[in-house]
């Protein structure tokens, strides 16, 4: 399957394009929709479908990111969204909405999905670990390519507090900490990773991945750590991505 369609959800906006899997990126322009208040399952599926409708000559299964955990297509948690959503058939409420093959993932996994076969770590063997870098942080787990899902390893507590309150980039413009004192914080952060789960590999995204230089440097860790290179594309890559190779495994 040479295409499939990216839709990334978050709890402002609404992002989606149909995706050339072969190259990593969007096959047409990308087009944002605000998202609805309430952002209710029901009001976000109507989205969807207006956004589909502006692709109509592009076909194939619809890949959807959610901030939350996401088990088999059943959404069990809402991040910055509609606590309508949890509990909701995600995958099964989309696509009696759209009439299309609709897959959701969460949106870390999305991001980490595009970067191993696409991006900062596309080539690398053994144990990558994703973290997003923004409100509070998103994690993904990847083994050879094959993703872990649901990792929240921003929650993990480190010196008796949830670990994004203290590492996020939220953390440090809320309390306007320089580089070198989010840097100790972060340090913090990913030598416990490292402790718990000896990774091969960092790769940071989320918004501030573009300011790597400041603070990348200035972490003391054993692993390698590089900047994510697909920024805000991917999501959208990461969700068409995930929905093509779920819609393989459908049909073996």
């Amino acid at each position: 399957m040479n295409t499939a369609f990216g839709i990334d959800f978050g709890g402002t906006g609404i992002k989606g394009a149909p995706v050339d899997l072969a190259v990593g990126d969007f096959a047409a322009e990308r087009v944002r929709i605000r998202t609805p208040e309430p952002s209710t399952p029901a009001a976000v599926a109507q989205i969807f479908v207006e956004l589909l409708e502006r692709f109509p000559d592009r076909d194939g299964p619809v890949g959807v990111t959610v901030p939350g955990v996401v088990r088999h297509g059943v959404v069990h948690s809402a991040a910055n969204i509609d606590p309508a959503w949890i509990g909701t058939d995600a995958d099964a409420v989309f696509t009696e909405a759209t009439g299309r093959d609709v897959h959701v993932v969460n949106d870390a996994d999305a991001a980490g999905l595009a970067e191993v076969r696409y991006g900062a770590a596309a080539g690398r063997r053994g144990l990558v670990i994703l973290t997003t870098l923004g409100t509070g942080i998103g994690t993904a787990l990847l083994y050879d390519g094959v993703l872990v899902p649901n990792s929240e390893l921003g929650h993990l507590e480190i010196d008796g507090h949830d670990a994004e309150s203290r590492a996020a980039n939220s953390a440090r413009t809320r309390e306007e900490l320089s580089w070198e004192q989010w840097a100790q914080r972060l340090t913090r952060y990913y030598r416990t990773l490292e402790r718990l789960f000896s990774p091969d590999l960092f790769v940071v995204g989320g918004g501030v991945s573009k300011e790597a230089a400041s603070f990348l440097p200035l972490l003391d860790l054993s692993t390698e750590i590089i900047p994510a290179t697909l920024r805000n594309r991917a999501g959208v890559v990461g969700a068409a991505l995930y929905a093509a190779e779920s819609a393989d495994r459908a049909v073996r």
